[in-house]
């Protein structure tokens, strides 16, 4: 059974030489929506997630709300494992898979083909294993001979369906999706929600980070808010009735 625990867990970046810029500071705190505090040095702390602990198990469906920068990417990319926490403890069961922005673990100077091995690698497949899906990717990102071709030759849309393709070439016990239905040419949004749908309706565990709140409302049975670094329930989400986000 697939399970996911956060205990008090809290991610922080660090960025120098902006101590005594203190309009840039104001500025940060506004944009990010998380906490800012000044470090040793010139350093200054940007704390994404503040304390954050929840426990998900088998045949939970959450959707994360919040403004942009307030920490929902950062949230899913710390459960993926892509992020470490500087303090807390973090429990993993199961197998995850992350359907994240464009361009996500691709290396630009790469061909299609070799990221699709380095992504695959990346996400736990064994060589043999991302190789054999191969094929199937080919197939479904209707990509052709551009495939041979480094990544940074692509366009955004391109770039998308070779990401997606592989993000969501296995089942996955645990699958974490960030905001990407919104995303390529009508056709290419069918094939991936019908892929979606399918994903979620066999994962254990799935966390949904979205701004829209009538998809929220029908894939997720359980709705957090992500507000300056702290992860609030909010047991009364209504699709109508909850503010909606900051521009």
């Amino acid at each position: 059974m697939a399970h996911l625990v956060f205990e008090n867990v809290s991610v922080r970046y660090p960025i120098y030489n902006a101590r005594a810029q203190s309009l840039r500071h104001q500025f940060m705190r506004i944009a990010t929506g998380g906490k800012i505090a000044a470090e040793a040095g010139h350093t200054v702390a940007v704390t994404a997630l503040n304390e954050v602990s929840f426990e998900f198990k088998s045949g939970d469906a959450i959707g994360l709300v919040g403004h942009n920068g307030a920490g929902k990417s950062t949230l899913l990319r710390t459960m993926a494992g892509i992020y470490t926490q500087d303090s807390g403890r973090i429990i993993r069961e199961g197998r995850i898979a992350t359907v994240l922005e464009i361009g996500s673990g691709m290396d630009p100077e790469l061909s299609g083909y070799e990221n699709i091995l380095r992504m695959g690698m990346l996400m736990g497949m064994s060589l043999k294993e991302a190789r054999s899906k191969i094929p199937e990717i080919e197939e479904f990102t209707e990509l052709g001979d551009f495939l041979n071709l480094p990544v940074r030759t692509y366009s955004s849309g391109m770039s998308m369906r070779l990401m997606f393709a592989v993000g969501t070439s296995f089942q996955p016990e645990i699958l974490l999706v960030d905001e990407m239905f919104g995303t390529g040419d009508a056709g290419f949004q069918e094939k991936a929600k019908a892929r979606m749908h399918d994903l979620i309706a066999n994962a254990e565990i799935f966390v949904f980070a979205s701004h829209d709140h009538a998809m929220l409302g029908s894939l997720c049975s359980r709705v957090y808010e992500l507000k300056h670094g702290k992860m609030n329930h909010l047991p009364d989400f209504h699709v109508k009735t909850l503010e909606q986000p900051e521009s």
